[in-house]
């Protein structure tokens, strides 16, 4: 695989000075291009022989592009913070927004590259941690992203000669410890390794790309003019996308026109399908003695078991999602003034801000799960993809139909972590919701509760529970079940709740991974 990276190529200072020169001023032209009109993010990953120039290139694209619109990160071992969270939460906290360009040193490859070396992983957990990196460019570059890889070469000798150079220059050789001696002493193993990554992880949508990293002035020119030509085509499909997409939601919208004329002369609830909420006893209760009782019983269980998922570093996450009204907050509230406030994190979703829309769908997600031990609860969350975001057509089919798998994706993730992840929709009848909004109507202290799109939204109540029926049938896995909670009687939701949390807070602190 590497032999085409070990022919000696070259190219003179004085070609260098011309092409570099002409390189320099079109990848500042078409950066700003990107940034202008592209809104897309670039990720771009250097790995690599120790001493094939990773570095030396990664500061002179920031030498060649405008630097304010690169972030550049170089991983090393990992903070506190990153140990405690995914694997993959460092990654998604330093991704670059749509228009800017990241770039990477030891990133998502290295720990799996170096634990494959070292034997600390099996051929198969090899495999399948490039799997999830797969996976995880996957998602980013079917959300626009361009991603490029470089893998830097040096052969066995020329990294030798690299690295006594670097060792006997008293100003270099702060570069070379006995860790890059012993790693060129396992050079044929990081091939084989090598190998295996690249083949395994060389998509269309991710390509990598080997340069013989012997010769500065052509390994710089080799990764610039990929990089540039890489830009100037995805710019191009970005507008065409662009076009396309503007093009379907017009066929949607008249799509859309045209069958509810057609409703209007058909019998009202003719086209209504049976979802899983119609099979809801609704009718479940308890009284205020029963409450009281209970929750008094479970506030102190639900307090101690979180704070002793403190001391044993056990996360927790809670997704909450309903219908408006449905009584989530409240739900909240409850729940969360048993704990302490310190340890407990409540994060609110809305429409995504303007800073939000520059990045992934599930960067924010990301950027909110909790350190060890402690707690966070989403009151909505990840799924308005494939809810909100669906039935008000702000996400285009294919985006949301995709969202299924990614959703998936990121709470395996969570749970692989050893964190307790549960999620809750709390249901409840359309003639329900009707008096709970009255009441907020004719409470002064509570209308502010009530929007005009809340309204809207209950015109759309069919809709939105299809697509609910659908996110439900489509993301209950074994790993990450839901619990739906009937929720008309606001105390039986409440204890209904506080129950579940506390039996899987009690079954992971025990050591207990079983589900239910």
């Amino acid at each position: 695989m590497f032999e085409t990276a070990e022919l000696g190529q070259k190219v003179s200072k004085s070609d260098f000075r011309k092409q570099g020169l002409e390189l320099w001023r079109a990848l500042l032209e078409v950066q700003r291009q990107v940034r202008d009109y592209g809104r897309f993010p670039i990720l771009i990953d250097f790995a690599g022989v120790h001493g094939a120039g990773k570095g030396t290139t990664v500061n002179l694209l920031n030498k060649w592009m405008d630097p304010r619109w690169i972030i550049t990160r170089a991983y090393g071992q990992p903070t506190d913070g990153e140990r405690t969270r995914p694997m993959y939460w460092k990654f998604w906290r330093d991704l670059p927004p749509r228009g800017r360009i990241g770039l990477y040193l030891s990133g998502r490859y290295s720990d799996p590259l170096l634990d494959y070396v070292y034997r600390r992983i099996s051929d198969v957990e090899f495999k399948q941690a490039l799997e999830r990196i797969n996976t995880l460019e996957r998602t980013l570059a079917d959300d626009g992203a361009l991603i490029l890889k470089f893998w830097m070469h040096l052969g066995r000798d020329a990294q030798k000669v690299r690295l006594s150079a670097l060792e006997n220059d008293p100003l270099e050789k702060w570069q070379v410890t006995k860790e890059d001696w012993r790693h060129w002493e396992m050079y044929d193993r990081f091939i084989e390794a090598a190998e295996i990554l690249i083949t395994r992880t060389n998509t269309g949508q991710s390509p990598w790309h080997i340069v013989e990293g012997e010769d500065y002035n052509y390994r710089s020119l080799t990764v610039g003019e990929i990089i540039r030509d890489a830009m100037a085509s995805q710019l191009e499909v970005h507008q065409l996308n662009a076009e396309l997409r503007r093009e379907r939601h017009k066929r949607a919208v008249a799509e859309e026109a045209e069958a509810a004329g057609d409703d209007e002369n058909t019998d009202a609830g003719q086209h209504r399908s049976r979802t899983i909420f119609d099979g809801l006893d609704m009718s479940k209760r308890i009284t205020k003695k029963e409450y009281r009782h209970a929750v008094k019983r479970l506030s102190g269980e639900l307090n101690t078991l979180h704070r002793e998922a403190l001391k044993k570093k056990i996360s927790t996450v809670l997704v909450f999602e309903g219908p408006d009204a449905a009584g989530k907050g409240g739900i909240i509230r409850r729940m969360t003034s048993t704990l302490d406030a310190q340890n407990c994190d409540v994060i609110a979703v809305s429409a995504p801000s303007e800073d939000e829309l520059k990045y992934n769908y599930l960067w924010r997600f990301w950027r909110h799960l909790p350190r060890a031990g402690y707690m966070t609860v989403f009151d909505r969350s990840w799924y308005g993809r494939v809810l909100v975001e669906r039935v008000e057509k702000l996400a285009a089919t294919d985006e949301w139909e995709r969202a299924y798998a990614e959703i998936i994706d990121f709470e395996d993730q969570l749970v692989e972590q050893g964190v307790v992840l549960l999620k809750f929709w709390i249901n409840v009848t359309k003639a329900e919701q009707k008096r709970r909004f009255d009441a907020r109507l004719a409470a002064p202290h509570k209308r502010w509760k009530l929007t005009e799109e809340d309204w809207r939204n209950r015109d759309q109540w069919d809709s939105y529970c299809l697509a609910a029926h659908e996110m439900i049938q489509k993301t209950n896995t074994g790993v990450t079940p839901w619990r739906i909670v009937e929720g008309n009687n606001k105390p039986y939701a409440r204890v209904k709740v506080m129950e579940i949390v506390s039996q899987h807070l009690a079954e992971a602190v025990a050591g207990n991974a079983s589900g239910d």
